[in-house]
């Protein structure tokens, strides 16, 4: 299987104007940037809310407003596969991801198992279920482990294996921090770690060792959703890993 591990020169084989895209998780920090990538590129483009959501009308506006089309399908097995064999996406984005906080907040036990990988698992399937096979692309994570003590990373590890093993072509991106200023929800210690980890790859840049701080400084939600965006139309049918670096390196020079 290709690992994408370096700079990466996009020869696009699929035209964007055949391109359509589903991206589940859209409200998030990268999914939101990856909705405004997509439509920069001129992709048919559906960002899905998860219905009620005490935000949904003022997403729908903002999404619209790029020329996005909203879906609020339930996250009902039925409701998902029915929505993408309407969409009919030849790349799928699944985005999906919480936090502690957030999870106690709305009730959520054990919410990278619920959430994380729960509500993947249920794209995973219906995307296998769907009939058209579109490409998968999941945002993974550096180190993403099955069995691993490290819950967020054991789940994605799982999750990894299945969709390995499933018969869709994908896309596995396994980014290092993914942090910014611009980030709206406050992830105080996320933040402070990323940036002394950041100075450390720099410093050891300066030393002569780059390629640390090309694998693993920290990507902003718009660096993420433009290298993410490329290598997914990139190549329709393949079934591919990128790192850091795979996905800094193919952010288009005038997205940089």
């Amino acid at each position: 299987m290709p690992t994408v591990t370096g700079s990466f020169a996009a020869s696009f084989s699929a035209s964007f104007s055949t391109a359509a895209a589903f991206v589940a998780g859209a409200t998030g920090y990268t999914g939101r940037a990856v909705v405004a990538a997509l439509r920069t590129r001129g992709v048919e483009t559906v960002a899905h809310i998860r219905p009620g959501s005490v935000n949904g009308a003022e997403w729908r506006a903002r999404f619209e407003a790029l020329g996005a089309t909203v879906d609020e399908s339930p996250w009902e097995p039925a409701a998902i596969v029915a929505a993408l064999t309407t969409h009919r996406p030849t790349h799928l984005f699944a985005l999906l991801g919480t936090t502690r906080a957030r999870a106690k907040r709305e009730g959520i036990t054990a919410p990278y198992e619920t959430v994380d990988y729960g509500l993947t698992k249920l794209l995973l399937d219906a995307a296998s279920a769907c009939g058209h096979g579109p490409r998968f692309i999941y945002l993974s994570a550096l180190g993403a482990r099955e069995g691993t003590s490290n819950p967020y990373l054991s789940v994605r590890g799982r999750l990894e294996r299945e969709l390995q093993a499933s018969r869709l072509p994908f896309l596995i991106a396994r980014p290092a921090f993914i942090s910014g200023r611009d980030r709206e929800e406050s992830r105080p210690t996320e933040r402070a770690v990323s940036l002394l980890v950041d100075a450390a790859l720099r410093g050891l840049a300066t030393a002569g060792l780059s390629g640390p701080q090309r694998r693993f400084a920290s990507l902003t939600g718009r660096q993420l959703a433009e290298g993410l965006t490329a290598l997914a139309l990139a190549a329709r049918d393949a079934r591919t890993i990128a790192d850091a670096a795979a996905i800094r390196g193919a952010i288009p020079a005038e997205q940089a």
